[in-house]
Formats: C-alpha cells, sequence, structure tokens
C-alpha cells in the first residue's frame, strides 16, 4: 500500500494521546494505537507528539526496530527523503573496519581470488535469510536446531563445507557456484567467519560445532569403509548427528587423565564402553559419539551410537542451551570392534589430528566475533548523544575504537596468512608447522576479545549489560567470549605449545 505525501504541518497536528504521530528519518508514523504496547511505556512517545523524532530515536534504538513496525509508517514527508540505509541479505556493511580488508571495496588482497568473493556473497545472503532468523529465536528461547535448517544445508552441501578441504566436497558444486576441488583453506574461511554473523553464540555452537570437529575423525580414521561410508552419508544428509565426546569432570585439556573404559569381551568382537562425558558440545541430539577411552595399553577412539546404556543430560552453561551441551553416561555400552577409530591403544593421534583445523575454526569465529562488536560500537557512538555531543566526539572514547580496531585487524591480517600457508601443507605438515602458530593465535585472539569485550561494555554502558535492545550484541559477546578461550585448548596451554613448537625446531648452534 503507497505511503500518503504529507508536511510537517499535518503532522504537528497530531500531537495528543488520541492522534499521536512522529516523524522518524522523513517518515511518518502513527503511534496512537501503539502507545499502550510500546516496552517503553507512553510517556516517552507522547513526549514526541507531532514532532520530528528522529534524534531521540536513534539516541535508543537501531533502524531495526523502525523495519520491526513497518507498519506503523502512515507516509513521506514531501520533497523529503529517508537518509538511513537499510541493508539487504547479503549486502556488506558500510560502517568503516566493520569487513575485513579484502571485502573493503577500496582495497585488494593476495590471498583472495574470485571464487571467495562469490562463496562470500552467497554465504551471507543464505545465513542472513535463513540462519540469523532462527538463530536469535532458538538463542533466546534454547531450543535446538530445527531438522528444517539442518536439510537446508544439507541440500547446499554446506554441512560437508563447513569440514573443511577434503575429498568428502569433490564433485559438489557449493554455494557461488564454487566446486568442490577448488575449496581451500580461504574459502573454509570465508564461511566460518560468515556463519558466526548471526551474533548468537550457543546457536553457533548448537548449529552442528559437534559434527565440525568429529565427523571429520570418522573420515580420517575409520578403517571399516561400509561404515565410514554409511555414518557420512547419514551425517551429510542431516539424517542423523553426531558429536565429539572426549573431555570429562576428571580430564579435560589433560586427555591423558581420562578414565571412560573401553574393554574388549571375551569374544573379541565388541568393546563394553563405561564412563562419563561432560561439556559435549550437542550431545543432547546426537546419534553417534566419537568417544575417547582408556583400553588395555593406552588411549584409543571408537564410534559409539546411541543405544541402550547411553543417556544424557543437559548442562546449562554461560551461554544458551542452544547449544545441547551434555553430560554423557555410558553404562556398559556394547559397541563392535569395527567401530574403533585408528589404532587400537593409539587413539591419541586420532583426537590430535583435528585440533589444528578446530583451533583454526575457532580462530575465524572469535575474531569475526570481535569485529561485530567494533562495528555495533562504531555505530552507537555515531548515534550516541552525551553532554550535547556525539560519543564520538570524545578522545577517550576514540582511544577506545583504535584499541578495539587494532586488535581486530592485526588478528585477522594473521589468520588470513596463516590460511594461505594451510593451503598448501598435508595434515600432517600443518601440526608440525602450524600447530604452535595456530595455538599462539587461538591464545591471543581470546587475550583480544577479553579486551575488547571490556572497552566496549564501557562504551555502551548499561546497555552492555542488558540482554535485549541496543547494546544486547555486546552483552552476549562479554558474557560468552570465554568459551573460545577455553575450549579447544585454553590459552595458557595453547600459548605454551606455540613456544614449545619454536624451541624444539631450534637450531643447537644458535645456542
Amino acid at each position: 500500500m503507497p505511503h500518503e505525501t504529507l508536511t510537517r504541518a499535518a503532522v504537528a497536528s497530531h500531537n495528543t494521546a488520541d492522534s499521536l504521530w512522529c516523524i522518524i528519518d522523513h517518515k511518518v508514523y502513527d503511534l496512537t494505537d501503539f502507545l499502550d504496547a510500546h516496552p517503553g511505556g507512553s510517556v516517552v512517545l507522547e513526549q514526541v507528539a507531532g514532532t520530528d523524532a528522529t534524534e531521540a530515536f536513534y539516541n535508543l534504538h537501531r533502524q531495526e526496530v523502525l523495519e520491526k513496525y513497518a507498519s506503523l509508517c502512515v507516509g513521506v514527508l514531501e520533497n523529503e527523503k529517508p537518509e538511513v540505509i537499510v541493508p539487504k541479505p547479503g549486502d556488506l556493511s558500510l560502517v568503516p573496519y566493520a569487513e575485513p580488508l579484502w571485502l573493503r571495496p577500496q582495497f585488494k588482497s593476495p590471498y583472495f581470488n574470485d571464487s571467495h568473493r562469490r562463496l562470500q556473497k552467497a554465504v551471507r545472503e543464505f545465513v542472513d535469510t535463513y540462519v540469523t532468523p532462527e538463530a536469535q529465536v532458538k538463542e533466546k528461547d534454547g531450543s535446538y536446531i530445527s531438522q528444517e535448517l539442518i536439510d537446508r544445508m544439507a541440500r547446499e552441501h554446506i554441512l560437508a563445507m563447513r569440514l573443511g578441504p577434503g575429498k568428502h566436497l569433490h564433485g559438489k558444486v557449493l554455494l557461488g557456484g564454487v566446486k568442490g576441488e577448488e575449496f581451500d583453506y580461504l574459502h573454509d574461511l570465508v564461511q566460518a567467519q560468515e556463519f558466526v554473523r548471526s551474533s548468537s553464540r550457543g546457536f553457533q555452537d548448537g548449529n552442528m560445532a559437534g559434527m565440525m570437529i568429529s565427523l571429520t575423525a570418522v573420515l580420517q580414521w575409520m578403517g571399516n569403509t561400509k561404515i565410514k561410508e554409511r555414518v557420512t552419508e547419514e551425517v551429510l544428509s542431516g539424517k542423523k548427528k553426531i558429536c565429539l565426546a572426549i573431555t570429562e569432570a576428571f580430564a579435560g585439556s589433560d586427555v591423558a587423565g581420562l578414565r571412560t573404559t573401553a574393554t574388549k569381551t571375551p569374544d573379541g568382537k565388541h568393546y563394553i564402553v563405561s564412563g562419563t562425558k561432560k561439556w559435549i558440545t550437542n550431545g543432547m541430539w546426537c546419534d553417534y559419539f566419537v568417544t575417547g577411552c582408556r583400553t588395555e595399553k593406552g588411549f584409543s577412539v571408537i564410534l559409539v551410537p546411541r543405544g541402550e546404556g547411553v543417556e544424557t543430560k543437559l548442562i546449562k552453561t554461560s551461554y544458551s542451551t542452544a547449544a545441547g551441551t551434555a553430560f554423557v553416561e555410558f553404562n556398559n555400552v556394547k559397541v563392535p570392534v569395527e567401530n574403533l577409530l585408528g589404532v587400537e591403544h593409539k587413539g591419541f593421534i586420532v583426537i590430535m589430528s583435528n585440533f589444528n583445523h578446530e583451533r583454526f575454526m575457532m580462530c575465524c569465529a572469535v575474531i569475526r566475533q570481535s569485529r561485530i562488536v567494533v562495528e555495533e560500537c562504531l555505530k552507537w557512538c555515531n548515534q550516541r548523544i552525551v553532554f550535547k555531543k556525539k560519543l564520538i566526539e570524545q578522545p577517550t572514547i576514540r582511544q577506545k575504537l583504535a584499541k578495539m580496531i587494532s586488535h581486530v585487524e592485526a588478528n585477522q591480517a594473521w589468520l588470513e596468512q596463516i590460511a594461505y600457508q594451510m593451503c598448501s601443507m598435508s595434515y600432517a605438515q600443518q601440526s608440525n608447522l602450524l600447530g604452535g602458530p595456530i595455538g599462539l593465535l587461538k591464545s591471543f585472539a581470546t587475550r583480544s576479545a577479553h579486551e575488547i569485550a571490556d572497552e566496549a561494555v564501557n562504551i555502551f554502558g548499561g546497555r552492555g549489560l542488558t540482554q535485549t535492545g541496543m547494546g544486547r550484541r555486546v552483552e552476549e559477546f562479554h558474557r560468552t567470549y570465554k568459551f573460545d578461550a577455553i575450549l579447544g585448548g585454553t590459552e595458557e596451554i595453547l600459548a605454551d605449545l606455540g613456544v614449545r613448537q619454536a624451541i624444539k625446531g631450534m637450531p643447537k648452534s644458535m645456542l
């Protein structure tokens, strides 16, 4: 329905509770029937009745609020045009530093080519259209990812793509027309950073994070071809779910301290798995558990199907229960010996082999989340009026922003450099040459997140502590960035890994 063309004088006559209009960004809104429903009460609306409330509105709200209540718009002002840019799904942000350097039209990159750009555009449109709306609902109510979204990602080969480069992608055409054979670690970086833009940290892990760190072990280490092909097809088609079950109440980073056992039956055809696992991402709804166990002569990894003797209980953590974080109990679970991954008693290498990619993915995510917070702060500082000035006009605020931007840009540059090196290395070479640098980057990136979260809350004030409204993304980041500092190896352990790996390769002649 076309809007009516109105004059400012006409709007000014609607200045009572019985007929209350106001102007926001050169458009006219009839708030008469909205007075009682306004979350902030009716008084604040009565204060702007018949006036141009643009400055007052944007001092409290973002454009998305206007879009939510677009039906209240009754007209546009004569000879005036809206100034606020409303992005469409897939659009790049025009806020300075809101996008990594390679996505800004003024700059070039030695790393990214046309296929990376096509993938980025297609993934962003997919995330904006299908993932973000669901993610924000699920993050709030704590419910799990819908089968509809899983099926949609499966059809588009997104589930397969999120495992990283490999033969599992060959023969597939991915989003943006990218061939599976050309998908490299820079493509991997692109998809990882685009998916976290939904700003829903619990759902981010709830969106098949367990699969990303467990199905890779099946693909690489499952000796029984029939089981590998069946499980891979089931998971990548979305029919079944899989997760990694390593950590326990007794052992987190200390994998050697695991107490879950796998004892062979007398006939040697089965393992009897007994023990518990804790903080298992996606464990609440998974059909398969890639499980670390103590065996007779060492440590082994076994694919345990959900069935008799397997129980899961929800663990409530700092982020949403949408992640499905679980306490898992294996009570004498009978598993065929064919479900062994790798070599019996030598399972440590199975777990360690995927740590680099897991940590790389976490670096991609926390660095992009940090950039989102920088964007939020830049927007807020440009619209918030304090002491009759915009926040951005305060030198102290500009110093905080400079610090945050510097952390994000430095980390992104390091991340892209590592991704480029990964493209020409095997898994073994990555472990030997990049395990330390990736560990150091993850450790530093989460330290940067700490600094950025702290400054962002101070910039937003009370809103930075509020789970709704203007500062909700900042509040969530401040509450949840620690997940990246703990999961996949703590800051301290990874920093130590980085130094130890460097010293290990240092020539004795340099002493």
